[in-house]
């Protein structure tokens, strides 16, 4: 999908007063707060309403987020004025992102499954790149068995995950954990029910 409509499509998922994907952090994220230091550098990308970003600017980092719809990054800077929190909120198609070497200390990339294989590869390369020595990645998404759920995603099957392909994708990282596993998520409308999904934490050496 050309980015114009891809950009049309999630501004209308967006459009509405409730967020697509609830206001509260993906649990994973969430549970991964004790690894997180006050004045930590964090980018969240593909943040769509902010509630990633959001969360961590809560926890006291200094965060960048970005999404391709400018009403999802709307949202998210109401969401933001909401927490009391300052956050560098950025209209950006993920395919044509910077990866500033060496610039941040945490990327939390959350379900950005519609990028196809190959620019998944630059993807998952300009994430390595942009960690700072000792930088933590956390990323969750979902496994092949997600199209039997439809709880969530895209149906391309070629877009998900496997602990193969991680593996393989941040062998430049240290794997800190990578658990497969199906749960029941309920993330508003946008994700809800049982999902198949798999979770990375990963480090770049110092």
């Amino acid at each position: 999908m050309d980015p114009n409509a891809a950009q049309a499509r999630w501004d209308a998922r967006y459009d509405k007063p409730e967020y697509h994907f609830g206001e509260t952090p993906n649990a994973f994220l969430a549970g991964q707060a004790a690894r997180l230091r006050p004045g930590m550098k964090a980018l969240a990308i593909s943040d769509g309403e902010g509630r990633n970003g959001v969360w961590l600017a809560r926890q006291g980092l200094a965060v960048t987020s970005f999404d391709l719809s400018p009403r999802g990054v709307e949202k998210a800077k109401a969401l933001a004025a909401r927490h009391g929190v300052a956050i560098d909120m950025r209209i950006a198609d993920i395919a044509t992102w910077n990866w500033t070497p060496e610039a941040y200390d945490l990327v939390a990339g959350i379900f950005f499954q519609y990028a196809p294989p190959p620019l998944r590869a630059r993807i998952f390369a300009g994430i390595v790149e942009t960690l700072r020595p000792g930088g933590l990645l956390l990323l969750q998404g979902y496994t092949p068995r997600q199209l039997a759920y439809g709880t969530g995603g895209p149906p391309e099957a070629e877009n998900m995950y496997t602990p193969e392909l991680l593996r393989d994708s941040f062998k430049a990282l240290e794997i800190i954990a990578l658990n497969e596993h199906d749960d029941r998520i309920t993330e508003g409308p946008g994700h809800d029910g049982m999902s198949a999904l798999i979770d990375l934490v990963a480090r770049k050496p110092a």
